[in-house]
């Protein structure tokens, strides 16, 4: 079942959902993922270990939004993700070994969340679990001349398939996927010129359709699996496109002083334009602002489910 969502600032996105698990009576969420996801919440260390609140987005991320800002039910957060994660290492090797996969990820919940333990007591039925990953898997293989994109993608596809079921058979039932966002729009491809742009879409177009795909066959294949696809891309191209409405000031590029972060979300470094005026924080992550946009779009997506 396909539902349009218009949000009343025009913003629109598309989301395929079966899902009975609203936001409202999610009481636990899992997130797996990369920097754009990433707290840098250590898993390992316990249920109780603190979130230091590292993001790629000089501010709240979009699961740290969800979390603080658009929580209405006291949903709990666990978010594994890792930044320059890939679905996994093997298959796409990340920028650094310590960069844990979803793999791993999915190794790190078996081992310490599947047991649910003390202050981690989720259950099948009040459980959401948000997988946000291709980003690097894509950026990094499009270009091969070894393979076509269609056929690595469906061995990523495979792959992440087994992960799902693993997580299937501890009993997750509720999920949510994001798809890749329009990173060839993203600086770190801009300047690589037209071709590079073209190619790494088609790339994320096809990774894109595999994934609702992969979804699809699980749910038809996996009794209780309910599958929500949100479809990033909307969102991004719409703001994008709207810059200046939006209030950004700078959508194709960055200011070389705000890549590595600044010391507040009102920083302004002159020549540059403040800080949060900017979709982009560097060459390839966008700015808290447009992370706000996409929780706002995702709590109203998954409190719309019927």
């Amino acid at each position: 079942m396909c539902l349009l969502f218009t949000l009343s600032w025009l913003l629109c996105f598309l989301v395929s959902t079966q899902a009975k698990l609203t936001w409202s009576n999610t009481e636990f969420l899992f997130v797996f993922g990369d920097s754009y996801t990433t707290t840098g919440f250590n898993i390992s260390a316990g249920v109780n270990s603190t979130d230091p609140g590292f993001t790629s987005s000089n501010g709240p991320n979009w699961v740290e939004a969800l979390r603080d800002t658009y929580n209405v039910a006291g949903t709990r957060v666990f978010n594994l993700a890792s930044g320059g994660a890939t679905i996994d290492s093997a298959l796409v090797t990340p920028f650094l070994p310590t960069v844990l996969s979803v793999v791993d990820q999915v190794a790190q919940f078996k081992e310490v969340l599947a047991p649910k333990p003390a202050g981690a007591q989720w259950n099948s039925s009040n459980s959401l679990f948000a997988i946000w990953i291709g980003i690097n898997d894509c950026g990094d293989s499009f270009s091969w001349t070894n393979t076509t994109q269609p056929a690595f993608n469906k061995i990523l596809m495979a792959r992440l398939s087994t992960q799902i079921e693993e997580l299937y058979s501890f009993g997750a039932r509720s999920f949510l996927f994001l798809t890749v966002p329009p990173v060839n729009r993203a600086a770190l491809f801009l300047e690589q010129g037209h071709a590079t742009t073209s190619l790494l879409a088609s790339d994320i177009e096809n990774y894109n359709a595999q994934l609702a795909e992969t979804a699809k066959e699980f749910q038809t294949s996996h009794k209780g699996f309910e599958a929500t696809i949100f479809d990033t891309q909307p969102i991004f191209n719409t703001l994008l496109d709207n810059a200046k409405t939006f209030g950004f000031s700078n959508s194709t590029g960055f200011c070389d002083a705000y890549q590595n972060g600044t010391p507040a979300q009102s920083t302004q470094i002159a020549p540059c334009a403040p800080v949060s005026s900017y979709f982009w924080l560097n060459s390839l992550h966008p700015l808290f602002t447009v992370h706000n946009i996409l929780a706002h779009a995702v709590m109203t997506a998954l409190s719309s489910i019927a």
